[in-house]
């Protein structure tokens, strides 16, 4: 098993730097590298959407919405069910994935969010770069969580 906080990285970064959040992306890549194997071939297959199913966690939905030479943009999220409406997706994140970089990037998410931490989160990182930080540490713990819980699309 790949353990990311044992690798070393190759610069030194503080925590909100641009090198910091590189060095988030190249975990997040290793993490979705564990979560979709083999991760070049999503977006290749015609299936569409897929499902991992846990008996431990909710269900997780991954639909692959475009594939480029060197890119793949997909959505990860879970359905909420809401009493008298509309299920919601939450977190619902729209993932870039650079084949050629081998990083990972949570590009869009949900704006406003129903957890009171993910909105504190929101708060205080309200420029651009602490904007793609919390996008992308709430991607890296969250991919932790679903490996934990057991999601896997083989």
């Amino acid at each position: 098993m790949i353990v990311d906080s044992l690798i070393v990285p190759e610069c030194v970064y503080r925590p909100g730097s641009f090198t910091g959040l590189m060095t988030i992306y190249e975990s997040n890549f290793i993490k979705l590298s564990r979560l979709i194997a083999p991760l070049d071939a999503v977006g290749e297959q015609a299936s569409g959407s897929r499902i991992s199913v846990t008996p431990s966690d909710c269900d997780l939905h991954l639909e692959p919405l475009k594939r480029e030479p060197y890119t793949t943009t997909l959505k990860l999220t879970y359905w909420f069910d809401q009493p008298g409406a509309d299920p919601v997706a939450d977190p619902d994140l729209l993932v870039r994935i650079y084949h050629d970089a081998r990083l990972v990037e949570a590009v869009a998410g949900r704006e406003v969010h129903h957890h009171f931490k993910l909105q504190e989160l929101e708060l205080a990182h309200a420029q651009e770069l602490g904007r793609r930080w919390r996008r992308n540490i709430m991607l890296n713990k969250w991919l932790d969580y679903l490996l934990d819980m057991g999601h896997a699309f083989p």
